[in-house]
């Protein structure tokens, strides 16, 4: 990688420092909009004001574009253009698993027995806060004057669900970008460079309705042949490989007094190699239910391709390693997890990307999720050192 000149670390850190309330006062900013995956509305306000708070802290960008996400949201990528060769693209969705109304009733956790504080709200941890982080990193990153990359946003509104209409835009603009940072939450601190795959297979039931007291006889139960295969698929799992299955959603049936002639269920998978997303496939191709008139169908829907840091990636976690250091950091640690994100479509172009860039907490998809708010400076100065490392293209 060429040398290029970079801010000084200790001033990098202490200007984050500095700006840490106003970093916190956009984080909550953007966690009161409330943004469900399923909610169209609030997705549209959600974007707007993520431009709105992009264009008031950075300007203008050079470049725009909203991408319709049609039934998902929107994605929208704003480019500010640097003043060095390198090009960078931050990478982080604003849905949230949580169903529009929950900010109201949400209860803010306790502090730390050492009375640590906790800022707490849907979203905050997962991944609002980093979201916030990126676009100081930037602004950050300009005011030490140092060289920069060319830097795009990506903001996408259907990661919780897969990502579905934003993974093209995720994939193109990852092949035109030197390096990919992922703004998700970090696992403790510790950047993620591995993570699991994922599916969410569809098993839907097709049996023979009947009279549930006059002719039961006559009935094939949609639901109970399911209930069967839904057993059998929680089998196929091998957690000491990595390989997890959860029958998430199930619904069937039309009346409690008819058999059923039809069921649904949702199943979550997570594998750690293609070997095993080979074996999940042919285990649940071969699994059978005791009532022939019961036909079941299995859309073997998988979404993401498990995660490595692979040989493009490693240089980019030793730089940010050397930032870490240089900023005062011990260590910068790594991590491997269960979760899937859209860093899992980068790494399997085999192109560099890091992620778990944002949030220090704790509490993903679960009521309490968290951010510890005197961590923000130093994962703002940690993506801004980066930034001004890279104002040249990343050679491994």
């Amino acid at each position: 990688m060429t040398a290029s000149p970079v801010p000084a670390p200790a001033t990098l850190t202490a200007r984050a420092q500095e700006v840490s309330s106003e970093i916190v006062t956009d984080i909550l900013t953007l966690v009161r909009q409330e943004t469900s995956s399923h909610d169209l509305a609030g997705l549209a306000a959600g974007l707007d004001l993520l431009r709105e708070l992009a264009v008031h802290r950075l300007g203008r960008p050079d470049h725009e574009h909203r991408h319709p996400g049609g039934e998902c949201g929107d994605t929208l990528t704003l480019t500010y253009t640097g003043t060095g060769a390198g090009h960078v693209a931050l990478v982080g969705h604003y849905d949230t698993v949580w169903p529009t109304g929950t900010f109201a009733g949400w209860v803010q956790p306790e502090a730390d027995g050492d009375g640590r504080e906790k800022l707490s709200a849907p979203g905050i941890f997962d991944m609002k806060t980093g979201l916030a982080q990126g676009m100081w990193a930037l602004k950050l990153a300009r005011e030490s004057g140092a060289p920069l990359p060319t830097v795009t946003f990506l903001f996408n509104g259907d990661e919780e669900i897969g990502s579905l209409s934003s993974r093209p835009v995720i994939e193109d603009l990852a092949k035109k970008a030197d390096v990919t940072l992922v703004l998700e939450p970090t696992a403790h601190g510790a950047v993620k460079t591995a993570r699991k795959g994922s599916g969410i297979f569809r098993a839907a039931a097709t049996g023979v309705e009947a009279h549930a007291g006059l002719a039961p006889q006559d009935g094939a139960s949609a639901i109970l042949a399911l209930s069967e295969f839904v057993i059998a698929a929680a089998k196929v799992a091998r957690p000491e490989k990595g390989t997890t299955v959860n029958p998430g959603l199930i619904s069937g049936g039309s009346a409690t007094n008819v058999v059923a002639g039809q069921a649904t269920a949702s199943i979550d998978i997570r594998i750690s190699s293609e070997s095993e997303q080979d074996r999940v496939d042919a285990e649940f191709a071969a699994i059978e239910v005791s009532d022939p008139r019961v036909r079941i169908e299995v859309d073997h829907a998988w979404n993401r391709p498990p995660m490595t840091l692979n040989d493009a990636s490693a240089p980019l976690f030793a730089l940010a390693r050397e930032v870490a250091r240089e900023q005062g950091r011990a260590d910068l640690p790594e991590a491997a997890v269960g979760g899937a994100s859209d860093a899992n479509f980068v790494a399997a172009l085999g192109l560099p990307v890091l992620c778990g860039m944002g949030a220090v907490g704790d509490g993903a998809h679960a009521q309490g999720e968290f951010i510890y708010p005197d961590t923000v400076p130093a994962q703002t100065a940690l993506v801004a050192g980066l930034l001004g490392r890279l104002a040249q293209p990343l050679r491994g």
